[in-house]
This record gives C-alpha cells, structure tokens and sequence, in this order.
C-alpha cells in the first residue's frame, strides 16, 4: 500500500509588479530623460539683444572650494558640459544650505531679459484644487530631480554658461532659474497626460496628484499613470511621493473626500499673531 504524502499548503502569494520609480542614490548620468521628441528647452532671444559677459566676481577662498565640488557632482551627473568660448556668460550666486555646502544658483538676469515670455498656460489654481475635493483616495507625486528631466536644446546649452575660478560651463539639462522653465514643464506634462488630465490627475507643473473616488479604481489608476510615466520615462522621487492617502496638501491646500481647507502651515504666522493692545500697533 502505497502512502499518500502529505501535501504542504505554503502561504497564497500573488503576482506583484515592482515599479522603479528612481532613487536619491541613482547616478543620474544613468536617468534617462524625456524623450526630445516630447520636450526640449529652448532659449530664443530679442533679436535687438546682443550677447553679455559677466566679468568672475569675487568670493572668499572656502565657498569656491564648494562651488567647485557642486560643480564637479553636476558634471558626474551628466548635468554640465565645458562651455568653450561662450557668448553669453553669467555668475553664479552661492547659497549657503544647512549641511554647510552650497546650493549654486546662477544669475540668468541678463539672458532672461532677452528671452521672450513663453505664454504657454498654467492651470488655475483655485479650479485645479476644486476638482480634487469629493474623491476617496490620493497618490501624491514629486518628479525625481524635476526640471533636469528635460533637456536643453543642443543650439542653447551655451546661452546656460556661468563663470567660476574653475572655468567656463554650460547646461545640458534645464536649470533652475532660466525664464519660461515652468511653462516648458507644465507643456511636456500636457504632452504626457492630457486625456487623463482633470479625470484621473491633476498637474501644476511639477505638482501632480492621482485621485480615485473607490479604493478599488486607485489600483487601476495608478496602474495607468505608471504605464504613462514608463512610457515617456519620466521618474519619481519615491521619498516624497504618498500612495493611498485619504487627504494631502496640493499647492497650498488640504484636499479630501470632505472638501478643502486651507493649509494649517500657510496661516500659522497670522493665527499666532498676537493681538493688538495699543493704537499704535494698527
């Protein structure tokens, strides 16, 4: 007689996808960018403008010693080239950070005064909100490293050039601090998602929120949005992105199934004022 073995029952496993959405420690020389054929920025300039050259400025020994070394991480990063005898020219505006480096902000003034205004639209604020109140569940979404997903145009990477000690360098992604940069983003994220756009997300530039009214229809929508986002290869900071909320904070707002209500943290100076005692304090 033949003994029938025991049969194990282990634990039901389902099929799960793990989506990449990028990392603080990824080489982002490794990150792909939006494809050209998406978006690229462009700098187009007045033609009754000639080009300017800022002359170096002067800073104190230690802070360019940490100009260099954000310089050389951007370049590690694939987010700078060596300009070559640049028409335009401007400098840069160390700003100090907590951990005692430098954030490198570079003075476009100039270049910026040349550049025609890009009237693409930003959506309405107080509408965009509007149309988030009364839904269930919210995924909250931060772009990972933002305007560096979309690059220059090649014929203007050399208009982005600033001066340092170290030498002349120029952008090969889109920088913080050029004119017409939000509206570059918010036309690329129109391009990406506007059949979608005020039924399953919303987008105010690099601001965008899923939203689903059942718990069940979350999973399909962030299904989709997640297809998008691989398709066009635009990446998200995993840190800063909230999945399956009931209430967040959009552009200054609380939304949630209940409605909307301002943002504690935006009021807190004014509800914490104290109050007037003398006549002179009006």
């Amino acid at each position: 007689m033949v003994e029938e073995e025991d049969e194990v029952l282990g634990p039901h496993q389902e099929l799960v996808e793990v989506i990449n959405l990028g990392s603080q420690e990824e080489s982002k020389e490794d990150m792909s960018r939006l494809n050209t054929d998406i978006v690229v920025h462009r700098v187009p300039l007045k033609p009754e403008w000639n080009p300017l050259r800022q002359k170096l400025r002067k800073m104190k020994p230690d802070v360019l010693i940490k100009i260099k070394d954000e310089v050389q991480k951007k370049i590690e990063a694939g987010f700078l080239i060596v300009s070559k005898y640049p028409e335009w020219v401007a400098n840069i505006i160390p700003v100090p950070k907590k951990d005692e480096k430098v954030r490198i902000c570079v003075d476009y003034r100039d270049l910026n005064r040349a550049n025609p205004k890009d009237n693409f639209p930003l959506p309405h604020i107080d509408m965009l909100v509007d149309n988030n109140a009364g839904y269930s569940t919210f995924f909250f979404m931060d772009d990972f490293s933002r305007y560096n997903q979309i690059k220059m145009a090649e014929e203007d990477r050399e208009k982005t050039t600033f001066i340092t000690l170290w030498g002349t360098f120029c952008y090969k992604v889109m920088s913080f601090g050029l004119k017409n940069v939000g509206a570059t983003y918010q036309r690329a994220m129109v391009t990406l998602f506007h059949d979608i756009m005020h039924k399953e997300i919303e987008v105010y530039v690099d601001d965008m929120i899923a939203k689903s009214k059942e718990d069940e229809d979350h999973t399909t929508t962030i299904q989709n949005l997640f297809d998008r986002l691989r398709k066009y290869q635009l990446k998200l900071n995993p840190s800063k992105c909230t999945f399956g909320a009931t209430l967040g904070k959009l552009l200054g707002f609380i939304v949630s199934e209940e409605g909307i209500e301002v943002d504690p943290d935006k009021v807190r100076a004014i509800m914490e004022m104290p109050s007037l005692k003398i006549e002179k304090e009006i």
